[in-house]
């Protein structure tokens, strides 16, 4: 059985240290900045040991996985004295393997093993893993060893190139954390009714788990609702104009989202052309706005022309 070692005990390395142990892999070292949170890891998994210095790890494991703050990795890399035959793995999901280049060069196969998912709290880590979708970037043999790796965490798996790897993190951002936020600023109009946030986030979670319901059972865009979905220009009017009163900083946000939405009604086919340019009409912004933007731009051309 190989032996892996983690460089990195927070919630990603130990979820996936936990994980991988309990699938029978011989996850065997680990350090971290702390040794009290390599202890925490190493306690996790039988069999592993913790150690302060991340080069004891290097020397006593056939796959090493860095699972630092993606800030921290190269620095990593670039410190440890890597073998020849040796694997090292970063699990960032906007960096490729060019931030293990020390090791390449030093012989050893470098990869990328990102489990999309999120990571509140090393518990919720664990539960969320099974299911999951892990982007890999590597070259064989590793490719195939980290494809065995998410099949044994009841994941599946993506193949990405370098130059993926922005966008596709980008993507996960706006699924996953902007998700949050626009449940916040939902939140926050809620309270302009006296409604409390705990209270308002109740409300809205079943809400939220039916739009997952149905993006998984219909997808997109069959799911989308809504009375953008169903043409109601008049109800789209009523939203802005209430905004405006309420909570006029979301307008813009209420608008490019409506805007971006509205070629998914489209295509799911119950919106019409006419319809469409009318809502596209009601949501771009004011013309007194418009105006007041493009005269803004225009001085600031004049002001760049002056420089020159």
């Amino acid at each position: 059985m190989v032996k892996i070692g983690f460089i990195g005990a927070g919630i990603v390395g130990t979820a996936l240290a936990s994980g991988l142990g309990r699938r029978g892999y011989a996850v065997i070292g680990t350090s971290s900045r702390s040794l009290a949170s390599a202890e925490n890891l190493a306690r996790s998994v039988g069999g592993c040991r913790a150690f302060n210095n991340p080069q004891d790890v290097a020397d006593i494991a056939e796959i090493v996985f860095i699972t630092t703050p993606d800030d921290a990795i190269a620095s990593v890399a670039s410190r440890i004295r890597w073998r020849t035959g040796q694997s090292v793995v970063h699990c960032s999901g906007a960096a490729s393997t060019d931030l293990l280049e020390p090791a390449r060069q030093a012989g050893a196969r470098v990869g990328c093993f990102h489990p999309l998912q999120t990571f509140a709290s090393v518990g919720q880590a664990i539960e969320n893993i099974p299911g999951s979708t892990f982007a890999l970037e590597a070259e064989e043999p590793l490719l195939s060893t980290l494809k065995d790796m998410a099949a044994a965490l009841d994941g599946h798996w993506i193949e990405l190139k370098a130059d993926d790897k922005v966008v596709y993190h980008a993507a996960a951002v706006i699924a996953c954390n902007y998700l949050v936020t626009l449940v916040k600023l939902a939140t926050d109009l809620w309270q302009t009714f006296d409604v409390p946030r705990h209270q308002a986030i109740q409300a809205l979670l079943p809400l939220l788990r039916g739009t997952m319901n149905n993006i998984d059972a219909v997808g997109i865009p069959q799911c989308l609702t809504g009375p953008i979905a169903r043409g109601d220009a008049g109800t789209v009017r009523k939203h802005l104009d209430a905004l405006q009163r309420a909570s006029p900083d979301l307008l813009s946000a209420y608008r490019e989202l409506g805007l971006q939405t509205i070629p998914v009604a489209l295509a799911k086919g119950r919106l019409n052309e006419r319809q469409a340019k009318e809502l596209e009409s009601i949501l771009e912004q004011p013309p007194r706005r418009r105006a007041n933007m493009e005269k803004n731009q225009r001085g600031k051309k004049c002001e760049l022309a002056s420089v020159r």
